[in-house]
């Protein structure tokens, strides 16, 4: 299948746009002003023809071609109320004509557009990485609707509900889940997952259909992502334009809209920059001219070096330039940030809170912990546990078969009957005659069945340790007692070390479970503080009350039922985006998969990029400051637009270093093996 067409990135305003068209165009445009002015050159000085004949004429032309670009963002930007490099330039190039200095007029314009077109073709490396995403999605799918046949139609025709076939090694045309077939599917483009992922069918699609956002990773597909070597069938869930491919381009391409507290502030500092410029130059003129008795065409000409000297070109792309790679290698490792604001933020995060279920653990029990009564064989209470809980849909139940399942050979399997659910008590059972009862301790404390010395010290440790605890009984005797708990991920410790090392001060974890639960949890990963039982708003106040003694504070979790504390936050962070609309609407910042190492990835590069930005900032004003002192001792305007452009690539180059930024070790902590299967 072919990749659709690219999608030009749309240039935010105030900045220069960084089409690839347009890059092309400039640079072409500047060899021309270059091969011209070379023209005017040999004329006038090697030739000795007079201005009035071919110099002049080469000289017109390197304007054309020099200042053609020039002056169409200058008068775009004066018209909108900013006054700009571009303007600037075109006033002392201007200016060199009207006192006769057309080589140095030509000059001007010839070095300053070669530098721009330099300077969009280096910042295109890091518009292609975003554009790239765009080309990921066919432009046809195969699809089934119906009894029918197959049909190859455009993505564009394809509806919700449609069925698409995918064949092995093509793109996967549209978001969905599997209902047919089995396969690994390269999920890097989407989720920035390195292994490519196995999937499966669902098992009821109407039910899958109603809960796409909970389904597990095993089921859905993500529009632009490689299918291995299966055919995989799969009901679409979103059409081309609403695919989670789709999402993320968009927001990818207006990032750069959401200007950093950094670009905000240079750009209050242009307003009254330029027209202070302008001034100053004015100035210039008045005392070369007055005071000094300088001739007016010497006094003149010293004004416009001033003012190419002054003009911010390095400092005005010194931020955008680092926002847009540092946002574009986010990207291409399954980290989605909204802009130079949350990029620039999380750099300066003191404290970071993390949401304990499906962040910091898995989202999913396990069983944790297994005791058998005195000589009750373990085998025995696996049988009979499996027995009655195949019988359940609780998810204590699912885990518990789950894990133990498998455990149990077919021809040693029990079967139970008359399945009774106890309300916040357990469920009762008969097996071969003889009730089994599985529930808590409130259950047993009821009938005045009490554990013995051995059970209840089991009991007493294992509840200490925040696990869910299921006593098993069979007729007149206890069998033991089983522990189930959401585990935490395996690369947790590992992460908050990492962010630790990254100076975020302080760690804490919110949870909804009970505190001893809370405790567990917070203690087996590392946390500072683990506050549970806490309601959706009493998150919101606890980051409140956090955000007092430490910010700016992040909050990461699912940006589902998390969503109003992140939004308290000052950044907030939503794992596994990719399969949640939600969550790619509400957060800051999305880590498009479940890996909980792109947390302090993301950190790690909003500081690398903030350092970028203040070097780039004080490597702007320090030429500044230098170019404008030479001007008076004599350098002319030539030599300060060659240093003045010269140091603007240097700035642009500077940032895009942020692209080969390298990702922690922290990342390779995740054991998939570790998590349950849903």
């Amino acid at each position: 299948m072919t990749a659709s067409s690219p999608t030009t990135v749309a240039p935010a305003a105030g900045t220069h746009d960084h089409s690839h068209g347009s890059a092309r165009w400039e640079l072409w445009f500047a060899i021309a002003a270059g091969v011209t002015y070379s023209g005017g050159m040999i004329a006038e000085f090697a030739l000795g023809l007079p201005m009035v004949g071919w110099p002049i004429v080469f000289f017109l032309a390197t304007y054309l071609f020099g200042g053609f670009f020039t002056f169409r963002t200058a008068i775009v930007s004066t018209l909108s109320g900013r006054f700009e490099v571009d303007f600037l330039m075109l006033v002392a190039a201007i200016g060199a004509a009207l006192i006769d200095r057309w080589a140095e007029g030509a000059v001007l314009l010839f070095l300053f557009s070669l530098g721009h077109a330099l300077e969009e073709y280096a910042l295109s490396r890091a518009s292609k990485s975003i554009e790239a995403l765009a080309e990921l999605a066919p432009r046809r799918a195969l699809v089934r609707r119906g009894d029918q046949e197959p049909v190859e139609v455009p993505v564009e025709e394809i509806v919700v509900g449609d069925i698409v076939v995918i064949r092995p090694n093509s793109r996967v045309p549209s978001d969905g889940f599997v209902i047919s077939g089995v396969s690994a599917v390269d999920q890097s483009a989407v989720t920035g997952e390195s292994i490519p992922v196995e999937k499966e069918a669902v098992g009821d699609p109407e039910r899958a259909m109603r809960t796409v956002d909970t389904l597990p990773a095993a089921n859905r597909v993500f529009a632009g992502t490689v299918n291995g070597p299966g055919v995989l069938e799969a009901e679409v869930t979103a059409t081309a334009a609403d695919s989670t491919l789709s999402k993320v381009v968009e927001l990818v391409r207006t990032a750069d809209q959401a200007a950093s507290p950094t670009q905000q502030f240079i750009d209050r500092f242009q307003r009254w920059y330029v027209p202070a410029v302008i001034l100053g130059v004015a100035v210039t003129l008045l005392v070369s001219w007055l005071a000094f008795a300088q001739p007016f065409p010497d006094a003149f000409y010293l004004a416009m070096v001033v003012l190419v000297a002054a003009s911010p070109c390095a400092l005005a792309i010194a931020t955008p330039a680092a926002v847009l790679a540092g946002v574009a290698r986010a990207a291409r490792a399954g980290v989605l940030v909204k802009g130079g604001a949350p990029l620039e933020t999380l750099g300066r995060v003191k404290a970071m809170a993390f949401d304990k279920t499906g962040t910091l653990t898995w989202g999913a029990p396990r069983v944790t912990s297994i005791t058998p009564d005195g000589d009750v064989p373990e085998a025995e209470l696996i049988r009979t546990l499996v027995a009655v809980e195949s019988l359940s849909d609780h998810p204590l139940a699912e885990a518990i078969v789950r894990d133990f399942e498998p455990r149990v050979p077919q021809t040693q399997r029990l079967t139970a009957t008359d399945l009774n659910a106890v309300v916040g008590r357990g469920v009762t059972a008969t097996i071969d005659g003889d009730r089994v009862d599985v529930g808590n301790l409130r259950m047993f404390d009821e009938q005045q069945l009490a554990l013995n010395g051995t059970l209840a010290a089991a009991y007493t440790r294992a509840r200490d340790s925040g696990q869910t605890l299921m006593i098993v009984r069979r007729g007149d005797r206890f069998l033991g007692i089983v522990g189930v708990m959401d585990a935490s991920r395996a690369e947790s410790g590992q992460v908050l070390s990492a962010l630790r090392a990254a100076d975020v001060g302080r760690l804490v974890m919110v949870s909804g479970d009970n505190q001893r639960v809370a405790d567990a949890v917070g203690r087996e990963v590392g946390v500072d503080t683990a506050i549970g039982e806490l309601l959706p708003e009493d998150k919101v106040a606890q980051i409140t009350h956090l955000a007092e003694a430490h910010r700016p504070i992040a909050m990461v979790g699912d940006g589902v039922n998390d969503a109003p504390a992140m939004a308290r936050a000052d950044i907030g962070i939503a794992m596994g985006a990719a399969g949640s609309t939600v969550a790619l609407e509400t957060c800051d910042i999305a880590l498009m998969s479940d890996d909980l190492g792109r947390v302090p990835f993301a950190v790690r590069l909003s500081r690398a990029t903030s350092r970028i930005i203040r070097q780039n900032l004080i490597a702007s004003l320090a030429i500044v400051a230098f170019l404008i002192l030479a001007t008076f001792l004599g350098l002319n305007i030539g030599a300060v637009v060659l240093i003045h452009e010269g140091s603007t690539l240097i700035v642009v180059v500077n940032a895009l270093r942020l692209l080969n930024f390298e990702r922690g070790k922290e990342h390779h902590g995740i054991d998939h093996e570790d998590r349950p299967n849903a």
